[in-house]
């Protein structure tokens, strides 16, 4: 399927790595020109070179900062010449007891996974209407849809991020004009973050690191984890012109382990 997005232009962040740069990928396969983002300079410039190997025809521009910072974001605004697809990503917040965290802790994750999301759209949302074409791409969280109770906070922020995106979304001044907004909400796929959690509870319960993917794996209904390269897949449909009647969603890839109906 020609997804119809060739010679646009993207901005994905924290794309260095992960699911971010599965988005990257999938979106340069499709003939997208893409901005990426991250705050390692060398991860991010090799991923770039991947990029520009996978399809020498697309400009691919490597910007090396915060995306959570005004700086960073300024910065990343500036190397894309229209931004026509946005992906916002950023690294989650860590885990623990809700009496440990002050208000610090709760500020940076609201900067990170709802604020920043939320100033990216601003600043790009009335360019794609005008211009009669825009896919927005939230990368979330499965714990959207079934809150972890140790992932608190992520849990509170990027609720509160997919809540205004759900009003957001359904203006008429944007959805009339072929601007849609979408929450893509991963389970367990396979990131240097998963391992890090895991690698965390293998210390903590004395098991290998081995043997606690197993036993996560064995507990998903596919009996594995997700890879990038799919989820990625996902959000480029979504970017695609067919997806033009898709708005204000959440699309959970979780292999099934959400047990709902809805």
């Amino acid at each position: 399927m020609d997804l119809g997005i060739a010679g646009r232009w993207a901005l994905v962040c924290a794309a260095s790595k992960g699911l971010g740069k599965g988005c990257a990928q999938a979106l340069v396969r499709e003939g997208v020109n893409v901005v990426i983002t991250a705050r390692g300079e060398a991860a991010l410039q090799a991923t770039a070179a991947e990029l520009r190997a996978l399809n020498p025809a697309v400009e691919v521009r490597a910007v090396a900062g915060d995306i959570t910072t005004p700086a960073g974001r300024a910065a990343a605004l500036a190397a894309t010449p229209q931004v026509d697809i946005l992906v916002n990503n950023a690294g989650g917040p860590p885990p623990g007891d809700f009496r440990d965290w002050d208000r610090a802790a709760w500020i940076a994750a609201l900067d990170a996974n709802m604020l920043t999301p939320i100033e990216l759209i601003k600043a790009t949302v009335d360019g794609m209407a005008e211009r009669g074409f825009g896919r927005i791409v939230n990368i979330t969280s499965a714990a959207v849809k079934a809150p972890i109770d140790t992932l608190g906070l992520s849990n509170g922020a990027r609720s509160g991020l997919t809540g205004f995106v759900a009003g957001l979304a359904r203006q008429p001044r944007l959805a009339s004009r072929n601007v849609t907004i979408n929450g893509l909400l991963p389970g367990p796929f396979d990131t240097d973050r998963l391992r890090g959690t895991l690698a965390g509870a293998a210390q903590k319960s004395g098991q290998t690191v081995d043997e606690v993917m197993a036993a996560r794996r064995a507990l998903n209904p596919s009996r594995r984890f997700g890879d990038a390269a799919e989820f990625g897949a996902a959000c480029a449909f979504l970017c695609s012109v067919q997806a033009g009647y898709i708005t204000g969603q959440n699309l959970l890839l979780d292999g099934g382990a959400y047990p709902g109906t809805f």
